[in-house]
């Protein structure tokens, strides 16, 4: 053995030597960042338990706060929520959510491409322009909004919170599709330019799939705020088109408030969106961190 490789050798001990001393201690960390996180987890999660445990007992021990643990649990809740034939607002909350976010996607994608790809003039300016429609609270817009409804015959109409939903989302999907199309190199876009690809083999063939996890996303995102929309659904609609949060709210009246039956409607009205986002959350979890460089 030569002198070159004893020397080596002799001085890669200690450096084991340091490594394992350090081990324990980054065990230690790491046993400690994994209970933290499951303690923050938990206390997201504790309110939807709470809300599952309510929703399994009796009214009258639902009454009590916080609720008792050792009650006997019961279906009474379920039972009396599917009695009340919460159907018509399933599907119109349904319906609503699900063709506002198809519209929203018709229109941002493209429109992301012409302030991304192909970015118009002064394309800074109507991003701002996007963005300040949300500057405004949405109660500012309920009277507009309502009369634009009645003097079009659209009051207590599905296709009115399709239209006001889309509006909506349109300009946050706007500005999440354009983070995606940024990432994006444009010499893809220029090479099927070169091949003789026109704008809809581009948008359809090229960007389409490779913006996919993204799509995912803004649809998911569209679909849960469209979901959960309770403001314009309550002013706009009266008993034909009234979707499922406005049905929640029918369960706090003047004879009080029936907590276990409203706790069950909760838990069935939000699988929807709880199925959703655990059937795309591969997708949604690459889709959200796709944009994430540019913006």
């Amino acid at each position: 053995m030569s002198a070159s490789a004893s020397a080596r050798t002799v001085t890669s001990r200690p450096r084991s030597r340091r490594r394992g001393t350090r081990s324990p201690t980054r065990h230690r960390y790491a046993w400690a960042g994994g209970l933290a996180a499951w303690a923050i987890a938990l206390l997201f999660v504790a309110p939807i338990i709470w809300m599952v445990l309510t929703s399994l007992h009796s009214e009258s021990n639902a009454a009590t706060n916080p609720p008792s643990i050792g009650a006997g649990l019961t279906l009474s809740g379920y039972k009396n929520f599917f009695d009340s034939d919460p159907w018509p607002y399933l599907v119109n909350s349904l319906s609503a959510a699900v063709f506002s976010t198809l519209i929203v996607l018709l229109l941002a994608f493209p429109a992301a491409y012409a302030l991304t790809i192909k970015p118009v003039k002064k394309w800074r300016d109507v991003m701002f322009f996007f963005l300040s429609t949300k500057f405004l609270p949405q109660v500012a817009a309920v009277l507009p909004i309502f009369l634009i409804a009645r003097d079009l015959g659209l009051l207590d109409h599905v296709l009115a919170l399709i239209i006001v939903y889309a509006a909506m989302n349109l300009p946050v999907a706007i500005w999440m599709m354009r983070s995606f199309l940024a990432e994006i190199p444009r010499e893809v876009v220029e090479a099927a330019e070169l091949d003789g690809a026109g704008l809809r083999t581009i948008l359809l063939k090229i960007l389409l799939p490779l913006t996919a996890p993204g799509l995912a996303a803004v649809s998911l995102i569209c679909f849960i705020f469209s979901w959960n929309e309770l403001l314009f659904a309550r002013v706009i609609t009266a008993t034909v088109a009234e979707t499922a949060p406005v049905f929640l709210t029918g369960f706090i009246t003047s004879e009080g408030l029936f907590l276990s039956k409203l706790c069950a409607a909760a838990v069935i009205i939000s699988l929807p969106v709880l199925i959703a986002g655990f059937a795309a959350q591969d997708k949604l979890v690459q889709g959200l961190s796709f944009g994430a460089v540019k913006g």
